[in-house]
């Protein structure tokens, strides 16, 4: 399992990166989801590194 968690807010960023924000479901500054750990989810995580935090 993967935790992520948005630690920076999405104002700014490319449409694309907020349509992946909204997928992974983090709307909210710390909010935090688990996620099954595949490479979908990673990819996912890639695009929006620079907002989030990830622990496993």
């Amino acid at each position: 399992m993967i935790k992520v968690k948005l630690v920076r807010s999405w104002i700014g960023c490319k449409p694309k990166q907020r349509k992946v924000l909204d997928a992974l479901g983090l709307r909210k500054i710390r909010c935090e989801k688990s996620f099954e750990d595949n490479a979908a989810i990673r990819g996912m995580i890639a695009e929006v590194k620079h907002l989030v935090e990830v622990s496993e």
